[in-house]
């Protein structure tokens, strides 16, 4: 039986059906009574790594989330997909929401190497602040190879061979373990949790620590000025012949 281990990280963001409103102040986007859901790149992590467990070349899966308590929901969702037990980074709400991928990669790289894991898998990017940074910053933490944005995963005894999407087609790289990978779109289509699995999932352990546990301090030097919704789109006019058109266009200042 493989002795490789995997951590994934998971992140709750406000769910992709969800219109999003921003607060009156300019300081974010409403969250308060709004739904949250795993971030849907992080559940093709997941997959991915519960699915290198069940053909029996992965020995443990553990799930990690960093944020509010309502991040403990998130974890369980991983637990109910397959992952066998969580780590929960417990950091107060109002900081969270200034956490940026630096921070969360620090905390990632100190549990990589505490818990001693072969594989880190990651969504591509968070739907919520789309940085698509989280990956890249925690390789170079931990001066690990990383395939990012992957559509096929191999392990290939201590390699691992990533197919990723780029502009100009399909790339394969093999890296050596341990490694860092991100997941894409067409890396797997994640399963639904069934209800046996959910109850299940209430039974498995969940590790609360705190960032000073790890020695990472989270203090951002990144700060948002104003959020703004965009500017709505004006109605748009109709020509009945290129000479209105060009003229239309001089009338604007396009030409």
């Amino acid at each position: 039986m493989a002795e490789l281990r995997a951590l994934v990280a998971v992140k709750r963001v406000i769910d992709f059906a969800v219109k999003i409103r921003v607060k009156p102040d300019k300081s974010g986007v409403v969250t308060d009574g709004v739904k949250h859901s795993m971030n849907p790149f992080c559940e093709i992590a997941v997959e991915e790594a519960v699915r290198l467990k069940e053909k029996k070349l992965v020995k443990e899966v553990i799930a990690v989330s960093c944020g509010p308590s309502q991040c403990q929901e998130t974890i369980r969702t991983a637990l109910a997909m397959g992952a066998d037990r969580g780590i929960h980074v417990e950091v107060p709400a109002a900081q969270a929401e200034s956490l940026g991928p630096l921070q969360v990669a620090r905390v990632l790289a100190k549990l990589a190497e505490k818990e001693k894991v072969d594989l880190l898998f990651l969504g591509k990017q968070a739907i919520d602040d789309d940085c698509n940074q989280t990956g890249q910053m925690t390789a170079g933490l931990l001066d690990w190879p990383q395939g990012t944005f992957a559509s096929q995963v191999t392990l290939e005894g201590d390699k691992i061979k990533v197919e990723r999407e780029i502009d100009g087609g399909l790339e394969t790289l093999r890296l050596k373990l341990p490694s860092v990978v991100t997941a894409d779109l067409r890396l797997n289509e994640p399963r639904y949790a069934t209800l046996p699995n959910i109850m299940k999932a209430k039974k498995k352990k969940i590790e609360v620590i705190k960032p000073g546990d790890l020695g990472v301090d989270l203090t951002s030097k990144v700060s948002v000025i104003s959020v703004e919704e965009p500017p709505q789109r004006l109605a748009g006019v109709k020509v009945e012949t290129t000479e209105d058109l060009v003229a239309k266009l001089k009338e604007v200042g396009r030409i």
